[in-house]
């Protein structure tokens, strides 16, 4: 069969997450805290070039921050806008005919939209059975391994001997370890050192979460220099905006403490939320993020996501959530946004048992 589009394209959809305009949207895992006053403030005195001119080649000058806030090389650095064009990148290096991405799963949703998109084939592997054993993942002869941590939607970490392990069983010429940092400035611990001197390795952060740049779309990841060229060739030139580089190195540097203060804020206010959950009787899964997964009310996680919408407050199903079976995704915010959420998931609770 010839044209266009290619036929494996029909099992693709638009993503589309269903989130209409609600009063709370505790649903998309970003700081509910804001922006940092130095990145708004990049933003604000934007010169006319930071809009008329094309952007540095491979955004150099947030390499240079990234290398010296976590004491790297710069060769062993590369940028993206957000962390999921580092990954898409990765996948387009890793193809191969016929090649697979193995993962823990559940994971990150569009980690098989991106195989997909790429031409690979999407090899999960059931979370247990990829914890208990991560030689699991290596089984089907991957191009890529996936592992997000901690895991979106669980909360889930992944010890250090897990890694030590898989990369134990996987050898020196074994496919590419790519591990998603999405969420790990909420953990306070990180595989991002590990990355530039392991061989195929690559560890992949983003603006989007907890230095609340999600609008600007900005993400970096580290590895050897070799795995960096690689990603660097995928991806392509000019892709970061200027204003993004600029906004998210100020982020980095956080002079003022802003982004450090507010994890310290989400990690509060996680835990309590986590006893409130508690007092009630609500299973929830441990979290190390900055969002908590918890058992939906009567088992049906997208009814308690439409009746909560009702109620003003937008969080995220899930269904074939280990332990829990269906749950709802809660982003972590101020104690007031926390506070609105519990009212509104009492309500509809109380209503069931009604």
């Amino acid at each position: 069969m010839t044209g266009f589009p290619r036929p494996d394209y029909a099992a693709l959809t638009r993503y589309d997450p269903q989130r209409s305009p609600v009063a709370i949207d505790l649903s998309d895992n970003t700081n509910l805290w804001g922006t940092p006053p130095a990145a708004l403030e990049v933003v604000r005195s934007a010169d006319r070039d930071a809009l008329a001119r094309y952007p540095t080649l491979y955004a150099d000058a947030l390499r240079d921050e990234v290398a010296q806030a976590f004491d790297l090389d710069p060769t062993c650095v590369t940028t993206g806008v957000g962390s999921d064009d580092v990954l898409d990148s990765a996948w387009r290096a890793a193809y191969r005919p016929g090649a697979s991405v193995a993962f823990p799963a559940p994971t990150f949703s569009m980690i098989e939209p991106f195989c997909v998109m790429n031409g690979l084939r999407a090899d999960p592997i059931p979370w247990h059975e990829a914890e208990d054993d991560p030689g699991r993942l290596l089984a089907g002869d991957p191009a890529l391994v996936y592992v997000c941590r901690p895991n979106n939607p669980t909360g889930s970490l992944l010890p250090d001997s897990w890694l030590d392990e898989l990369l134990d069983t996987r050898g020196a010429d074994g496919p590419l370890v790519l591990v998603d940092e999405a969420y790990a400035d909420f953990a306070g611990v990180s595989w991002l050192p590990r990355a530039s001197r392991e061989s195929n390795m690559l560890v992949a952060r983003t603006f989007s979460k907890a230095y609340g740049l999600a609008g600007l779309r900005c993400g970096f990841a580290v590895g050897r220099p070799d795995v960096v060229l690689a990603v660097d060739k995928s991806r392509g030139p000019y892709k970061l905006a200027s204003l993004a580089v600029r906004a998210a190195a100020a982020a980095l540097r956080d002079e003022d403490g802003w982004v450090r203060n507010s994890i310290a804020e989400a990690r509060a206010s996680r835990d309590r939320f986590c006893s409130e959950l508690e007092a009630r009787g609500v299973p929830f899964l441990p979290s190390s993020a900055n969002f908590v997964l918890l058992a939906a009310p009567d088992g049906d996680a997208g009814e308690a996501a439409v009746r909560l919408r009702a109620e003003g407050v937008g969080v995220r199903p899930f269904t074939d959530v280990p332990v829990l079976g269906e749950g709802i995704r809660v982003t972590v915010g101020p104690w007031a946004l926390m506070q609105s959420f519990l009212e509104a998931f009492d309500r509809i609770r109380s209503e069931d048992e009604g």
